[in-house]
């Protein structure tokens, strides 16, 4: 139910978004046509292609909800980072239409007929803007629609790109100073600045990016809260949407805990963590073992030999045999840093330090712990 609430939301928005850019796109080429001002009827397009950034957010949207089948078994929720994609594009798309304009008139300025009607109408239109893009930026940022809140950033630059045109059309009147190519070409870098920023969030989001820290936090809160837990590691999370994640983790438990018991304990916090966060949790378990004396020493040293290296940023997962003289653990390393030459180099260590045992490392990559 909160999936269809979130989808009727974004398409309420959008379609309240369609209605206030046609109305500016009428109001501004009826105003361009009259003044012969480019630089209005150029705003007059790059709201029409607003429109078409809400219409896109729609079908986008409607895409994304739809039910997962055999080819896509974790849902359309990414198509949601397609369609912020696009309309990013969009945005991409009138800034440099309006740069190359603005270009051509810095040199070749063309006659305008301001009045002051027209000017109110524009104030007009910028105030439309600000609203709107006000109320989609935030409805998007309180339901997580990376679209919205797309469309809402380029609504408030559209505003500064209206303002600049009716800045240009007071020096006009005032003082006869053709402004509207130089403040065209300072708005329409700006506006591109803007679009290439955001192409940014929806692309972090199809590649792959690190795991919200917060969220990262509430994952590990809620898998320590059972006692019997002594740690929580590789927690990978993987958006396949903005409303549908699906992660994995390891806890830590003490090696005396039968099947059942620890079928019972993953179960019970995986549906904490759907319960409280919407996450499909998957957990995998570490054996934790009171260890003898021998154990503890190899312990102690593995956790000093790794101090002694800047890369390494955890070890976790100790599990030894000393009947079997091997041990082994996971190695967490920073990502800048050459992760088969740390390991071999702190397992060359080891050997030489203990003779006569293996040591199996298992690397890891620092993704959110």
């Amino acid at each position: 139910m909160a999936d269809l609430d979130r989808d009727s939301q974004i398409v309420r928005t959008s379609i309240v978004g369609i209605f206030a850019n046609l109305f500016l796109v009428g109001l501004k080429a009826a105003v361009g046509l009259a003044t012969n001002s480019i630089a209005v009827l150029l705003d007059a397009l790059n709201n029409l292609g607003d429109a078409l950034s809400s219409a896109v957010t729609i079908v986008g949207t409607k895409l994304a909800a739809r039910r997962p089948d055999k080819k896509h078994p974790y849902g359309y929720g990414r198509i949601e980072y397609l369609t912020g994609t696009v309309v990013a594009v969009i945005v991409l798309a009138a800034g440099v239409t309006a740069l190359r304009e603005s270009a051509v008139k810095v040199f070749k300025p063309s006659e305008t007929d301001y009045t002051v009607v027209s000017l109110v109408l524009l104030t007009i239109g910028v105030a439309v803007k600000l609203l709107v893009g006000r109320y989609v930026r935030a409805i998007g940022q309180r339901i997580g629609s990376a679209a919205l809140v797309a469309s809402g950033s380029d609504a408030f630059f559209d505003a500064i790109l209206s303002t600049g045109t009716i800045l240009a059309a007071i020096a006009t009147l005032l003082w006869k100073v053709r402004l509207e190519g130089i403040l065209g070409v300072v708005i329409s870098l700006v506006i591109i600045k803007a679009g290439v920023e955001i192409l940014l969030e929806p692309l972090h989001g199809i590649i792959g990016s690190r795991p919200d820290e917060e969220l990262t936090a509430k994952v590990k809160e809620i898998v320590l809260s059972d006692k019997r837990v002594r740690g929580v590691y590789d927690i990978s999370l993987h958006n396949y949407g903005p409303s549908r994640i699906i992660g994995s983790a390891h806890v830590e438990v003490p090696d005396g805990l039968c099947a059942r018991e620890i079928h019972s304990l993953t179960r019970s916090l995986a549906l904490l963590a759907f319960e409280r966060l919407g996450i499909v949790l998957t957990l995998g378990v570490y054996a934790s073992t009171d260890s003898s004396p021998v154990l503890d020493d190899i312990s102690k040293s593995i956790n000093s030999v790794a101090g002694e290296c800047p890369d390494v940023l955890q070890v976790h997962g100790f599990l030894g045999d000393e009947a079997a003289h091997t041990v082994m653990f996971d190695l967490v390393v920073n990502l800048s840093a050459d992760a088969c030459q740390v390991r071999d180099s702190l397992v060359s260590k080891l050997e030489t330090q203990y003779p006569g045992w293996t040591f199996s490392v298992v690397l890891d990559t620092d993704a959110a712990d």
